[in-house]
């Protein structure tokens, strides 16, 4: 018992003086933050921080350059293609046997120039048997008639003889046209392309022996859009450039006034010289027809840009300093830059800097600097 009231009286707390002082510390701390953060409400500076003021953007630099409109001639630019002018198969008008070949494939000949000639023999009996047959129908017309006359033949007897005869005839005037057909002829001036024709050979009427083509002068073929057919016309000057090289001047010979069912285009055709026959049919061509005069600018294909519509135009600036923007339509390209119409006969154009201005924006135009 006694031990126990003596660690109960061991176990009594009293207060910590050193506790009680830190708290003290805090709280005065704290009263005198918010008096420090609150002093600026009750007590106000006399001139508040007036805000910084932005200054307004400056224009926008560019580069121009003044262009002045010109007279160009506009051009219809189009591929085709070199055909002869006449192109004609030749062929045997009779049967027979080839008695001789005058002429090789790849030789050039005239009019009525002998090719080839077919045996005679077979004709030549033709026409004898023809002229006999001939003179018995004449023999039996005359014998007709006169019965006739004497009143012993009838006149049904005549008009058989008469009929007898005219057929004899006929057949005389066919072997007499074959002797003839036997001489296989040029029909044209040209170019022997193929010849398929050997001394001994049997050929039959109608048959096919060769070609014969005709390239003085040369025809080029080109298909022409709708859009662009009023534009072409009979007896139009052209510059025709073949792909060998070769460049020749021609005249517009036929336009046509159908057009293709499958591509909607019209067919036209220019004629071009070829006495030489230097130029061979079958080619690739270039094909420039001149269609008229136009007042246009010559500008480098990087300042041009779309609009906000997708137009396709030019920017420019204007006297009061705003960009302008012209939408144009290209009338001519050239390696060097294209033509263009669409602006003012004189403009200051933006050759440098047009993607950063918008239209009606001012701006500071600059003389471009000439390239060195």
């Amino acid at each position: 018992m006694t031990n126990t009231a003596q660690d109960a009286k061991a176990l009594e707390f009293q207060d910590d003086e050193g506790a009680s002082r830190s708290t003290w510390i805090a709280t005065a701390l704290v009263v005198v933050i918010v008096a420090w953060m609150g002093s600026g409400f009750i007590f106000p500076s006399a001139e508040p921080t007036a805000a910084p003021k932005r200054e307004a953007p400056k224009p926008i630099a560019v580069a121009v350059k003044p262009s002045v409109a010109e007279s160009v001639t506009q051009y219809y630019q189009a591929e085709g293609q070199a055909i002869p002018d006449r192109d004609t198969e030749l062929r045997a008008e009779v049967s027979g046997d080839v008695a001789e070949v005058l002429i090789t494939k790849g030789q050039n000949v005239g009019a009525g120039d002998i090719i080839a000639r077919l045996d005679a023999t077979t004709n030549k009996a033709a026409i004898n048997r023809a002229n006999e047959e001939l003179a018995r129908a004449q023999r039996e017309f005359d014998n007709a008639e006169a019965l006739l006359q004497r009143g012993v033949a009838t006149a049904d007897r005549v008009a058989q003889a008469r009929a007898a005869l005219a057929s004899a005839q006929a057949q005389v005037a066919d072997a007499q046209e074959a002797s003839k057909n036997l001489v296989i002829t040029a029909p044209f001036d040209g170019r022997i392309e193929t010849l398929d024709l050997d001394p001994g050979e049997f050929v039959s009427a109608g048959s096919a022996i060769g070609r014969i083509v005709d390239t003085t002068p040369l025809t080029v073929t080109i298909q022409v859009p709708q859009q662009s057919l009023t534009r072409i016309k009979n007896g139009q000057s052209a510059t025709v450039k073949f792909i060998t090289g070769e460049e020749r001047s021609g005249t517009v010979s036929f336009v046509g006034t159908s057009a293709s069912s499958q591509t909607r285009t019209f067919l036209a055709e220019i004629e071009v010289p070829n006495e030489d026959g230097a130029i061979p049919a079958g080619i690739s061509a270039n094909v420039q027809i001149p269609t008229g005069e136009v007042t246009a600018h010559f500008l480098s294909p990087s300042i041009v840009s779309l609009s906000e519509r997708g137009e396709l135009g030019v920017k420019t600036v204007a006297e009061d300093m705003t960009v302008e923007f012209h939408p144009i339509q290209v009338v001519r390209a050239q390696i060097e830059g294209i033509w263009v119409t669409g602006l003012p006969d004189k403009a200051d154009v933006i050759t440098v800097g047009q993607g950063f201005v918008s239209e009606g924006e001012i701006v500071n135009p600059r003389p471009e600097e000439p390239t060195r």
